[in-house]
């Protein structure tokens, strides 16, 4: 599984370029980081109810977790 510390590590291995775009990409289609991580809160949601043998449960978890860790990170915690 994706922990919240992978992901931690994957950004900080962004570069300053990087990591400007990933903030300017944040800024123009969501305004601040806390939008985007309701979004990702609400997909996160949404993946309780995909149909069954659309994706195997260790998938769906798999999302789920990568997508709750960056929720994490864009709220600062």
């Amino acid at each position: 599984m994706i922990r919240f510390i992978d992901l931690y590590i994957v950004l900080l291995m962004l570069n300053k370029n990087q990591l400007d775009e990933l903030s300017q990409i944040i800024e123009d289609q969501y305004g601040k980081p806390e939008v985007l991580a309701n979004w990702l809160d609400l997909a996160v949601e949404m993946l309780f109810y995909v149909e069954e043998d659309t994706f195997s449960r260790v998938e769906l978890q798999e999302v789920a977790t990568a997508l709750m860790g960056l929720v994490r990170v864009l709220r600062g915690r």
